[in-house]
């Protein structure tokens, strides 16, 4: 099977861990010194499912925030996104929300996966299991996970990675319009 490329976006509020999450997936790495992301950081890894590969495109995007807001431009074609909130900031549950929205509008529907990050801090956690619920009941995908452990990042790669593929095979299996 050839080698599929597939733009993601990382898309969340300032400071909720996206860049975290991309090392910790690409390197296996975590760092506590926190780096704002200036504009967008690509990073690059290749996941395997069911035989199938594909070169995931991490766009590491700028954290929106009442001063910097997302560049559509940015999204332009991403197969993909992971929109990631904190679950010790209830504002970013909101940010997440917004940034969905938009995401959707830009893109129309493509996988996402929603990370509830900050783990291994649950006990500081303003987000409630009962507004974690509320977003599923749209048929949003969640997974809990920790940048700091590594908690659920793998596991959000890959969930991602397969609806991808399998998001793929309805696209080539699908009757092209005349």
């Amino acid at each position: 099977m050839p080698i599929t490329d597939a733009k993601v976006c990382m898309l969340g509020a300032f400071a909720v861990g996206k860049t975290s999450l991309v090392r910790r997936f690409v390197t296996s790495q975590f760092s506590d010194q926190y780096h704002t992301t200036i504009g967008v950081k690509v990073d690059k890894k290749t996941q395997t499912v069911d035989g199938h590969s594909v070169n995931l495109i991490l766009w590491d995007l700028y954290g929106e925030d009442d001063y910097q807001k997302l560049r559509l431009s940015y999204l332009r074609g991403a197969s993909a996104y992971l929109l990631v909130l904190d679950g010790t900031r209830r504002t970013t549950l909101n940010v997440a929300r917004q940034l969905q929205r938009m995401a959707e509008d830009a893109l129309g529907s493509v996988p996402f996966i929603v990370l509830a990050n900050k783990a291994d801090l649950v006990d500081e956690w303003e987000v409630t299991q009962e507004e974690l619920d509320e977003l599923v009941r749209p048929g949003w995908r969640l997974v809990t996970t920790s940048a700091k452990t590594g908690e659920g990042v793998e596991q959000a790669f890959q969930l991602l990675t397969e609806s991808l593929i399998r998001s793929d095979r309805a696209n080539t299996s699908a009757p092209k319009a005349p």
